[in-house]
């Protein structure tokens, strides 16, 4: 285990670069999974040591060759040595994590953010969306409020409402609604699905609920265990949320609307649980699988 208090490793270190390059050497060789905002070693070291004392990506390169300070040393230590020793992804120890470019608070009580639907989001769900037509918008299972204020932003003209039916996800979607001064744009919702919003009509619903199965659940990495189960458990075979959604959604969408909802790699069960739906199974360029879009006339059609 690193030692922050070992001088031989803080003294040999003397700039950020250097500190990225071993930082990224320590975690390669530690039993980690990296999937919470990163995918390699790398990219996570850059994310821990460059946010770990408040730096932004974009540092310049005359930044990261400077010499560090003692304190900046051992701060970044410190969260190199609880990520290697508790596995505990790095978003929760620094309290932030990043979505479509943007920092968002985070703790436990809600998942970190990764979904795909930040590509979809910036783009405008274009074609399937005229940005001048979406009006009002429905965020699913809003966690931390990314969708909700990123999707504010990308439609400057919608209402949005973002649910959640854990009270402890909607505390820190509100703090980050406040942060990015929405409160006029954004209702915070506590909501099982569809259960406290009534009759109201959505141009364009968004569901990123749980999907994952048992045997999924039971095979995750340690990361994983530090998220909130209700955030990722979703039945024997992942599809018990995504199963309510669509038996209501052409309720609460207008006759142009459009469901967008994210169910990972429990896409071949929902195939084989409604083979005769048309899924629009969507190729992202950005990575990402296991999201599909239904218009509200299709739902009509195959969820009467």
């Amino acid at each position: 285990m690193i030692s922050s208090d070992n001088p031989n490793v803080v003294e040999s270190i003397s700039t950020l670069r250097q500190l990225i390059d071993w930082t990224a050497e320590q975690l390669n060789a530690a039993d980690l999974f990296f999937g919470h905002g990163t995918d390699n070693a790398y990219d996570e070291a850059v994310f821990l040591v460059l946010r770990s004392i408040q730096l932004p990506f974009d540092v310049a390169d005359k930044v990261l060759d400077q010499a560090l300070e003692q304190e900046e040393k051992e701060r970044i230590l410190s969260v190199i040595n609880e990520r290697i020793k508790t596995k505990r992804p790095v978003a929760y120890i620094l309290g932030e994590a990043w979505f479509a470019g943007m920092s968002f608070y985070v703790n436990e009580g809600v998942l970190i953010p990764r979904t795909p639907f930040a590509e979809l989001i910036t783009e405008k769900f274009s074609p399937w969306c005229e940005e001048d037509n979406v009006k009002r918008i429905l965020d699913i299972g809003t966690g931390c409020g990314c969708i909700a204020i990123v999707s504010a932003f990308a439609f400057p003209d919608a209402k949005i409402d973002a649910i959640d039916i854990s009270t402890e996800a909607l505390a820190v979607a509100r703090k980050n609604v406040e942060r990015y001064k929405l409160d006029d744009r954004i209702t915070v919702i506590h909501s099982d699905l569809f259960e406290n919003i009534g009759d109201i009509q959505y141009d364009l619903i968004i569901a990123n609920p749980p999907y994952v199965s048992n045997d999924e659940l039971a095979n995750l990495p340690a990361e994983y265990h530090y998220e909130p189960v209700i955030g990722l458990h979703a039945g024997h075979d992942g599809l018990d949320v995504v199963k309510q959604i669509l038996n209501s959604a052409r309720e609460h969408l207008t006759g142009q609307g459009v469901l967008a909802v994210e169910v990972g790699n429990s896409q071949q069960a929902l195939i084989n649980y409604y083979p005769q739906v048309p899924f629009l199974w969507l190729d992202l360029q950005h990575g990402g699988e296991g999201v599909f879009l239904l218009t509200q006339q299709e739902l009509l059609q195959w969820f009467p």
